[in-house]
């Protein structure tokens, strides 16, 4: 049986959230699959993903055949390099502890990375709001000080006309 591994589309409509699935190549997208192997959320920033390390692992060296988007996925997470340092493994290059440290030295790495994106994230929001205040400042401003002239000139008409009423009364 030819397997692949894709998206299963799940959520409604304008939120697609997707099922990672083994599937026959035969079945349609939506339909019958062999196993589910985690999910996969792209309307968050960075998108979601929770996925079974060990069963993606197992269909990847199974021969299972990813769609694009799963492949992007999977290389994210590391199941190909997990693969890739597995075959050092039985080639001799190295040894399973060689090859778990350097496989957590990657994953400490790129968290680091997505760390650094959030952050980064966050202080944009924190200046654009700071922006957005400093801006809505200045707009009061100018209406407040729009307004003042207002009433300034309202009470110079006002005392203009009690000086003339005056003026006429004596």
């Amino acid at each position: 049986m030819a397997t692949k591994i894709r998206l299963q589309r799940g959520g409604h409509k304008g939120y697609a959230v997707y099922r990672i699935v083994i599937a026959d190549v035969r079945a349609p997208r939506d339909g019958k699959f062999t196993e589910k192997i985690g999910t996969y959320n792209p309307n968050t920033n960075p998108a979601t993903v929770d996925l079974n390390f060990e069963r993606a692992l197992y269909w990847v060296e199974t021969g299972a055949q990813p769609t694009d988007t799963v492949r992007n996925i999977l290389k994210g997470e590391g199941v190909y390099l997990m693969k890739h340092l597995r075959g050092g493994v039985k080639k001799g290059a190295f040894d399973e502890a060689a090859a778990q440290a350097k496989f957590e030295a990657w994953k400490a790495d790129k968290q680091n990375g997505l760390d650094k994106v959030r952050e980064a994230e966050a202080k944009a929001k924190k200046e654009a709001a700071a922006n957005a205040l400093e801006a809505e400042k200045k707009v009061n401003e100018a209406i407040a000080k729009k307004v003042a002239e207002k009433k300034a000139a309202a009470l110079a008409t006002e005392e203009v006309a009690a000086t003339a009423e005056e003026t006429t009364e004596a």
